[in-house]
């Protein structure tokens, strides 16, 4: 399976071919998509596959057992090994992207270890370990729009894993292992602002994710503190 989406995130529509079908379950796999799968508090895209002039509506995409599976609502008139066409949802997904990369922006502000994060389409939210309560929503939102307006660039490289073992200080999650491609973690770079592994999607340019407004800062736990952000479109 290659993912087109590492390499390229603003690829939004491909042709490939069907590499298996699980009719059961509704799940086909290609030899090759841009639909990136479910992982990493990311949800897992959404589309249409066309085939034979026939439109089959992609209603989640996941990973099984390393696989990347396109849950469809239809599987009839479709073999293995055919042609077809994918076409993301790019208007959630690139909301998705633009959120993702200004909760990254947020780790280089709040220095403290995430417990937990979910990327959504209206609002998306990060899980510190801040038992003292330190989070300023106030200071937090300024520096985050300071970052944004100052057009840093978003970068990739694949690094050894066994460097983590020297610097383990980069993985931000507390209780998540960050992704391996055959023993390579993928890291996602803003500018000389944060650096950290990511398998997910992200925009170019911090200016591309807009206005960012903090939410709800919301306690939960003891140790717990949760940071909601909304993008103005």
């Amino acid at each position: 399976m290659i993912k087109i989406y590492e390499n390229d995130a603003y690829i939004k529509e491909f042709v490939t071919n069907i590499a298996e079908i699980k009719e059961i379950e509704k799940l086909i796999e290609l030899k090759e998509t841009a639909f990136y799968a479910k992982g990493g508090g990311q949800p897992g895209d959404i589309g249409v596959l066309i085939n034979n002039n026939q439109e089959i509506k992609v209603i989640n995409t996941i990973k099984i057992e390393n696989k990347i599976y396109h849950e469809v609502e239809s599987i009839e008139n479709i073999s293995l090994e055919e042609k077809i066409e994918g076409k993301i949802n790019w208007k959630i997904r690139y909301k998705h992207m633009r959120m993702h990369s200004a909760l990254h922006l947020m780790c280089s502000i709040i220095p403290m270890g995430v417990t937990g994060g979910q990327i959504g389409f209206e609002k998306s939210r990060l899980d510190f370990n801040d038992p003292d309560k330190k989070i300023n929503k106030e200071e937090v939102e300024e520096k985050l729009n300071e970052l944004v307006s100052e057009d840093h660039k978003i970068t990739y490289e694949l690094i050894d894993s066994k460097i983590l073992e020297e610097k383990p200080e980069i993985v931000r999650t507390m209780s998540v292992k960050p992704p391996q491609i055959n023993g390579k973690i993928r890291l996602v770079k803003i500018g000389n602002v944060d650096l950290q592994p990511c398998g997910g999607t992200h925009v170019k340019s911090t200016l591309e994710i807009g206005k960012i407004t903090i939410g709800k800062v919301e306690n939960k736990g003891k140790m717990n503190r949760r940071v909601n952000i909304i993008l103005n479109d």
